[in-house]
């Protein structure tokens, strides 16, 4: 890594005293080491550094539009899944960095197409996409998969999550747990209701990525569809449906142990 010409490292915090803490030790670290730390964000650094937890990462790859720059986390919130690194292991960090003792790992993500009466948008999630009601509504959505009719689902709404997200909300949900490098997306119901008039699945549906999700909200209920985005809710009116795939933008996150995956799944879940 020492050969690169630039040798530009952002280094993206949050606000909370530690991460600040935390940055500043990280920053001074670098600079010893010859790096350039830039006041601004860079879009020709080598590698983006964020410190926090993971709404801080999250937050950090929407803010600059999940950019083909390489991340890594430090780790100064709670669960920290995205945050491999933790504070007390920064030497150790920069010097497998300098070495180029890790290897790049591709994160796929979910694209959600929303298509209303008058346009599309599309909007991209690193952990998943939900579709919920307004105001707590019931929603009463038409499912189908590779336009093949699933469900008429009727409950608090679904998640559509990537496999790196299967183990955030999709979780907690009572989701699967999904390899990383598996190219899927995940259907998680939310409080889903079964009777004669609706017919919904009660658990996670897992679907190959090169197949496309379609949800249609039944037309009175076009106007209470609330969209959330790594938890960043959007709303649009008069939605006819909505389109899942797995998109070929991903990011990219350095990985400096083959084992972190399943060392990860113990130590914060187990």
């Amino acid at each position: 890594m020492t050969n690169k010409k630039n040798k530009i490292i952002n280094v993206i915090s949050n606000y909370n005293p530690e991460s600040q803490k935390t940055s500043q030790l990280l920053i001074d670290k670098l600079k010893s080491k010859g790096f350039i730390i830039p006041t601004k964000y860079d879009k020709n650094a080598e590698l983006n550094i964020c410190i926090g937890g993971d709404g801080a990462f999250l937050r950090t790859v929407h803010r600059y539009q999940f950019t083909n720059i390489p991340f890594i986390g430090i780790n100064t919130g709670h669960l920290g899944f995205f945050q491999e690194i933790l504070p007390e292991n920064i030497n150790i960090f920069i010097d497998k960095y300098i070495n180029g003792d890790y290897v790049v790992e591709e994160i796929l993500l979910v694209k959600a197409d929303i298509c209303t009466k008058t346009s599309c948008f599309e909007l991209f999630g690193v952990n998943e996409i939900v579709i919920k009601g307004i105001q707590s509504k019931v929603v009463h959505l038409e499912v189908f998969i590779d336009d093949n009719h699933l469900e008429r689902f009727c409950g608090d709404g679904i998640i559509v999550s990537t496999p790196v997200g299967s183990t955030a909300y999709n979780f907690s949900s009572g989701g699967s747990i999904v390899y990383p490098s598996l190219k899927t997306l995940q259907l998680t119901p939310l409080s889903p209701i079964s009777s004669k008039a609706y017919r919904s699945l009660p658990n996670s549906t897992i679907v190959p990525g090169d197949i496309i999700i379609t949800i249609k909200p039944e037309y009175r209920y076009e106007n209470s569809i609330l969209i959330i985005v790594d938890g960043i809710e959007y709303r649009y009116d008069n939605i006819t449906e909505i389109n899942f795939t797995v998109p070929e933008k991903t990011i990219s996150k350095l990985n400096f142990d083959k084992n972190m995956y399943w060392n990860n799944l113990k130590s914060k879940f187990l």
